[in-house]
């Protein structure tokens, strides 16, 4: 029987999301930032493509001006490239406007109850719904590594939520953000997307859709763009991950590096906190409350306002063969996607622990991949890679 009883621990997850470093508010010292160059490698900024990326198009036979120029929107399967080592992302000044940003919609990932026939006999009983609660305003100050994924796949732009995370190789000075597979890569039946981009503390007031109307750029995104210049996702979420989320599911996570578009100041720095991640969190459980942020953008929301659930976790098994997810109540719908998932570890210090992953259609629940072994070798891979830059 779950229990009814007070989340005690309900407070510290939300105190602990709040802005702790001494980063400026947005835009404070944004003039100071300088342009930045061009990357060694993956991605360019300023509308630039370097050298490395420009030789990796031409080797699948893509103009890198034309990509620039419109190329990005032939999604034709000879030429959407789906393996871990062809990511490419250049920046494209300018796209990710306002009004671009507003009209994404959710990649919505639900299960119905006849997708969990391979149940290990260890899913736990459906979790009452939790009301997502709109998180407190400015976002900057009250839930500072949060904020949205955007990018463009063959339906159109699309959003998800991610999580600014700490780097080991990078202390103080992270450029990763934890997000879902499914806002990176279509799975079984595709390959990576493209133009994506991190927009932390996204329409940080929460004003209204009819208030943003014409909204400066500062208001929507104001800490401005970050474009991943290289992203991971498991094998498995490439293999076996499907338009309902599918046996690659339990793997569906997703590490980004980013850069700014335009300005030399770290993401971590920039938006003043980040969150380790816990690769050995403990029993679900031993865990007496979960928390999970993100912009959910499905009815009846619209993807400009920050939420939060916090709850009990439970087990979800959708196969015999693969991993055990966790489970909460919650309200949130598609957009929410990727947004992480926080617990209190035995120091007491809130880590990300989880993204959020599927839900059903009726959206009274959500579930997220248990982060093992598998998640830690891409996230210390991608440390590694941009160890000391």
């Amino acid at each position: 029987m779950r229990s009814i009883r007070p989340l005690l621990v309900a407070t510290g997850l939300v105190a602990a999301l709040a802005l702790t470093a001494t980063a400026c508010g947005p835009s404070e010292d944004k003039a100071a930032d300088k342009p930045a160059a061009e990357s060694a490698g993956g991605n360019g900024t300023g509308g630039g493509i370097s050298a490395d990326l420009a030789e990796t198009l031409k080797k699948h036979g893509v103009d890198p001006e034309k990509w620039k120029n419109g190329e990005w929107k032939n999604w034709d399967k000879d030429t959407w490239l789906r393996e871990a080592k062809d990511f490419v992302n250049p920046v494209i000044d300018g796209l990710w406007k306002p009004e671009r940003m507003k009209s994404a919609k959710d990649p919505a990932k639900t299960m119905a109850a006849s997708d969990f026939s391979g149940d290990q006999g260890v899913t736990d009983p459906e979790p009452a719904p939790v009301k997502a609660e709109p998180e407190d305003l400015p976002y900057h100050e009250h839930a500072a590594p949060v904020g949205k994924v955007f990018f463009d796949s063959p339906e159109g732009s699309m959003v998800c939520s991610g999580t600014v995370v700490k780097d080991p190789k990078n202390p103080g000075r992270s450029n990763l953000v934890w997000t879902a597979g499914h806002c990176v890569h279509a799975g079984s039946k595709g390959g990576w997307y493209r133009n994506i981009v991190f927009v932390p503390a996204y329409n940080d007031k929460g004003k209204s859709a009819a208030a943003l109307e014409n909204a400066r750029p500062e208001e929507t995104a104001p800490y401005g763009a970050f474009w991943a210049d290289w992203v991971t996702t498991s094998g498995e979420w490439i293999a076996d991950g499907g338009p309902t989320g599918g046996e690659g599911a339990p793997y569906d996570y997703s590490v980004l590096h980013v850069k700014p578009e335009s300005g030399t100041k770290s993401l971590e720095e920039t938006v003043g906190n980040a969150l380790p991640v816990n690769f050995d969190a403990p029993e679900i459980s031993q865990i007496s409350a979960m928390g999970a942020w993100g912009y959910p953008a499905a009815a009846p929301y619209d993807g400009l306002i920050m939420h939060k659930c916090i709850d009990r976790p439970g087990r979800l098994s959708i196969s015999p063969s693969t991993p055990t997810m966790y489970r909460i109540g919650c309200t949130m719908t598609g957009g929410s996607s990727g947004g992480g998932w926080f617990s209190e570890g035995s120091d007491g210090k809130l880590a990300l622990v989880s993204n959020t992953s599927i839900g059903p259609a009726t959206a009274g629940w959500l579930a997220g991949p248990h982060l093992g072994r598998g998640a830690q070798e891409i996230f210390t891979m991608m440390s590694d890679k941009f160890a000391g830059r």
